[in-house]
């Protein structure tokens, strides 16, 4: 049974940062890619960034160059690591394995970021 839980989220104001966990069971994260997304309530679930097997990354426009995206394979964990954020970057966040572009994978239960002005 594969499980993924997501932990980190909490009350920041603009400008500072949060580590978001993703905490893989039942699989090895490190045998597909894994992505976080986010969501507010009444839009769609958006990608926020990728980790492939390789290492590769790739970010959504809106957050390159504040967010990165990193995978401890001894801990079996991806981290979202947030920085400068902004009042926009409030939502739910969320952790999908396998990521394709179906979104066919498992998701984790979600972890709520509220960014201050």
């Amino acid at each position: 049974q594969v499980q993924l839980v997501e932990s980190g989220g909490g009350l920041v104001q603009a400008g500072g940062s949060l580590r978001l966990s993703c905490a893989v069971s039942g699989a090895m994260a490190s045998d597909n890619a894994i992505g976080w997304y986010r969501q507010v309530p009444g839009k769609q679930r958006d990608l926020v960034a990728i980790i492939y097997e390789t290492r590769r990354t790739v970010y959504a426009d809106s957050v390159k160059g504040r967010f990165a995206i990193s995978r401890d394979d001894a801990e079996n964990t991806v981290y979202l690591q947030m920085n400068s954020l902004k009042p926009e970057d409030t939502a739910v966040y969320y952790c999908n394995w396998p990521c394709d572009a179906a979104r066919r994978g498992y998701w984790g239960q979600g972890t709520q970021v509220t960014v201050s002005s």
